[in-house]
């Protein structure tokens, strides 16, 4: 089975509803989540996801640049890179 990964961070001060707006969007794209975590540090919201976009409904340029738009809205820093991007960056 072909996948497609992302990881999708997210930082900002901590309050209601921000996995469900975030995670609301990837549902509407059709792009499952594979893995997530998320802690508040110090009243600070934190949470890395990895995501398959394989059959997303939308590319991953559009992707990260709904989601930036999705942060500034809601005064939260989210950042998207794709897993091959990552791999190359953690290479010893």
């Amino acid at each position: 089975m072909n996948k497609e990964l992302i990881f999708i961070t997210v930082i900002g001060k901590d309050r209601k509803g921000i996995v469900a707006k975030i995670s609301g969007y990837l549902y509407r794209k059709n792009i499952n989540i594979e893995d997530i975590m998320q802690k508040i540090v110090n009243n600070y919201f934190v949470m890395a996801m990895l995501v398959d976009i394989k059959d997303a409904k939308c590319s991953l340029e559009k992707i990260s640049k709904d989601l930036a738009t999705l942060g500034r809205e809601m005064n939260l820093t989210i950042q998207v890179q794709h897993e091959n991007i990552f791999k190359m960056m953690h290479r010893i």
